[in-house]
């Protein structure tokens, strides 16, 4: 392979693999916010976080965000919020559940600036928080401040 294409080919592959990174304090302000400083646990066992790993407009991207629970009134979701790392607000949206809700699934769609990671975090009724996040690659870009 001559020198030019290697450089290209580890280019491309450089965009589609992106390291893991400490998230912008931005981020770290706006969950802190959230959940009052409480830690928040780590997994898609307990909060399931879906959204397309690789989208072409940034305008208006389909998320679901699925807890497995009960959700009876000893044991349900208060909360679930997504947040987006390089968006201008990176709390884009909180819901407000309860036993009532039958079922703790949310969907909705987002508008993403640019290629970022986008976190899903879930408040239970025994106070605890879990998060899922998932890298998103967007081609073309929405909601830039100029």
């Amino acid at each position: 392979m001559n020198p030019r294409r290697a450089l290209l080919v580890a280019g491309v592959g450089s965009l589609l693999i992106r390291p893991a990174r400490a998230t912008v304090p931005a981020l770290q302000q706006a969950v802190a916010a959230f959940t009052g400083g409480v830690p928040v646990g780590s997994g898609g066992q307990r909060v399931l976080l879906q959204i397309e790993p690789l989208v072409d407009n940034g305008n208006a991207v389909p998320v679901m965000v699925t807890v497995p629970s009960p959700m009876t009134a000893a044991d349900h979701v208060r909360r679930i919020a997504v947040f987006a790392e390089h968006n201008p607000q990176p709390e884009v949206i909180v819901f407000e559940l309860g036993p009532h809700n039958g079922r703790a699934q949310v969907g909705t769609r987002l508008r993403l600036a640019t290629s970022q990671q986008v976190l899903a975090v879930a408040q239970f009724s025994d106070g605890t928080f879990w998060q899922h996040a998932l890298d998103v690659v967007v081609t073309l870009a929405a909601c830039i401040e100029i």
